[in-house]
């Protein structure tokens, strides 16, 4: 089986041409092993691109345990890419992904992807949030620098709350700096901190401009992997622009059946 290699920010990702249905949703052990650092490819996710009748494609991703996910915006970016290499789009695409059809553009810092509505804003306290950005996210607000933070045992604990244990919840920490936002997530599925997350650094980003009463702007933010940019609008859905970078592609066994 022939596979692609991308990332985003260093949110890393295998990439599979499934347009012919080769390869099933059920694959669990399958996927886990293609993500795997030692053993396998190595990624935090794979992504399959499928066939759709009305749209460029449909975008269906699994967390480095094997299973389906939410919502992935790295992910996205990255699979538009992906689709601009197999000559399925140029400079625009129209996608279905789990939490419903995106738009995006080829260009700028990369790609630029329209998000989907954020939902279900909650403030915990006057730090911590919840939002759901086509995946659902707590988030922190710190005094200190996040570079200085225990992030997997941080993220462990809130992800592990009674509240959160079953569905699971990704944690995002952040601290504000005059120019922008510097962000760390920790990631359900993956179970650890990834150096990226799209959904999540929309989730700042998003309860940002929420608390701070900012109606549009565009948002930088620093991750461990790499900038990105989210362009907020009150009222209307973010778009989040960054890199999505091939990395390489090989062939590889397919899943015993």
């Amino acid at each position: 089986m022939r596979f692609y290699k991308y990332h985003g920010t260093g949110n890393d990702f295998v990439l599979v041409d499934n347009r012919a249905g080769e390869l099933r949703g059920d694959e669990y052990d399958y996927y886990a092993g293609l993500c795997h650092r030692r053993f396998g490819i190595g990624a935090d996710g794979v992504i399959l691109l499928n066939s759709h009748a009305e749209l460029d494609f449909e975008m269906d991703y699994f967390n480095s345990d094997g299973r389906r996910s939410s919502m992935c915006g790295n992910g996205g970016r990255c699979i538009v890419k992906f689709a601009e290499r197999l000559g399925l789009i140029r400079e625009r695409a129209h996608f279905l992904a789990i939490d419903g059809p995106h738009e995006a553009i080829v260009g700028g810092l990369g790609v630029k992807l329209k998000m989907g509505m954020p939902q279900g804003y909650r403030a915990i306290n006057a730090t911590d949030y919840w939002i759901d950005t086509g995946s659902p996210h707590y988030v922190r607000f710190l005094d200190q620098v996040v570079a200085d933070l225990d992030v997997f045992a941080e993220g462990r604990a809130i992800r592990n709350q009674p509240e959160y244990r079953a569905a699971g919840t990704n944690v995002n920490f952040a601290n504000v700096r005059s120019d922008q936002l510097d962000v760390r997530t920790y990631e359900r599925g993956v179970e650890d901190e990834t150096w990226s997350c799209g959904t999540g650094v929309t989730a700042v980003a998003s309860v940002y401009a929420q608390r701070e009463g900012i109606a549009e702007a565009a948002i930088g933010i620093h991750t461990p992997g790499g900038r990105l940019k989210v362009h907020v609008n009150s009222g209307a859905a973010p778009w989040l622009e960054g890199p999505a970078e091939f990395v390489f592609s090989g062939e590889i066994k397919g899943p015993n059946r």
